[in-house]
């Protein structure tokens, strides 16, 4: 059984290693959405995954981290890439939820970065 939740936050950054005449090596922000995707089999006690109040819990610590903070002074996100942003999620959630199986991270509605831990 696959179950998501979707989490979202505010946050600015730039990217510094793509050209200056580039418009995101200028300071900007985004309203990101986050979907964490498990993977397991359903408790039959329970009938979850995992509680999605467990699942807010694993990764409320994370979204501290990020919301309402310039990206690029977070440590590992030096260059806070949609790309970056989701193995830096994997990265620190994996750990402690076991079931992830996907990361995905929406800079807007309209393009995401996905990552699997490959």
């Amino acid at each position: 059984m696959k179950i998501t939740q979707t989490f979202t936050f505010e946050a600015a950054h730039r990217l510094p290693n793509v050209p200056t005449t580039h418009k995101c090596h200028r300071m900007h922000g985004h309203s990101y959405r986050v979907e964490l995707q498990l993977d397991g089999p359903v408790d039959p006690t329970t009938g979850f995954v995992i509680d999605f109040f467990d699942l807010e819990k694993a990764f409320g610590p994370l979204l501290e981290q990020l919301d309402h903070h310039t990206l690029n002074d977070v440590a590992g996100l030096e260059n806070p890439t949609a790309e970056n942003i989701a193995v830096w999620i994997w990265d620190r959630t994996k750990p402690v939820l076991n079931e992830l199986c996907l990361v995905k991270v929406f800079e807007t509605p309209l393009c995401w970065a996905e990552y699997d831990g490959k």
